[in-house]
């Protein structure tokens, strides 16, 4: 079994949910689809997880708990990138979705980035309100912070990474962009156009994108009237 105590494996497992496809797991955790396909046969014929016609599945929930146990142990020793950053949610195993700033960022598909830096990388999540305190704990076990409705600001938090959750009562409504959850567009529209200079060059991208009419014009810096 100690073939199985690898980070891929642990990734696999801890991202999967109930009916994933071995693509949707594969964007999740940022790894190619060939070797995510060739660890799930491999966590499959060990009975650790099960790949059937419904999608992907874990079965050894113990040794899930494990992988989160060495995982956390691993993330707490070195700094979280901007790649891990996307990749940790998914081993909570509750529901989010990506808001705000990271709503911009999902459906540009990494094209816009606005107010952060290698040093202070907030990542904004939309998550059920009943689950807010168990959300503060996982991020509390892999040292990570994370706050609620509001961003810190930077000088107060350890870290370049962190997180700050806005809590919904009423449901939380889920498009997927290349395995990321993400608020639907019209929703992540609404948010920047309340606040149209800061996410202008984002909103050109979507509107030439997905053939939306939300007049986005981009006027860089510098140029005339």
């Amino acid at each position: 079994m100690t073939e199985f105590m690898d980070s891929t494996a642990a990734k696999i497992v801890l991202a999967t949910q109930r009916g994933d496809s071995i693509n949707r797991v594969a964007n999740k955790i940022d790894i190619s689809y060939s070797w995510t396909y060739d660890w799930i046969e491999r966590l499959a014929d060990a009975d650790i997880i099960a790949n059937t016609d419904d999608g992907i599945r874990v079965v050894d929930h113990e040794l899930r708990q494990q992988y989160a146990e060495m995982m956390a142990a691993l993330y707490t020793r070195d700094t979280i990138t901007q790649a891990d950053a996307y990749v940790l949610p998914h081993f909570a195993g509750m529901e989010f979705a990506y808001t705000e700033i990271d709503a911009a960022y999902v459906w540009t598909h990494g094209g816009y980035q606005v107010a952060r830096s290698h040093d202070d990388y907030p990542v904004f999540i939309h998550v059920h309100d009943r689950d807010v305190d168990r959300w503060l704990a996982f991020f509390e076990q892999y040292g990570i912070e994370a706050t609620i409705n509001d961003r810190p600001d930077p000088h107060e938090v350890d870290g370049n990474v962190h997180y700050v959750l806005f809590p919904a009562a009423d449901g939380i409504s889920i498009d997927w962009v290349e395995g990321n959850p993400v608020i639907p567009l019209d929703d992540a529209v609404a948010q920047m156009t309340q606040n149209r200079p800061a996410y202008e060059p984002a909103l050109e991208i979507i509107a030439n994108e997905y053939d939306i009419d939300i007049d986005a014009v981009h006027h860089r810096a510098g140029l005339a009237d």
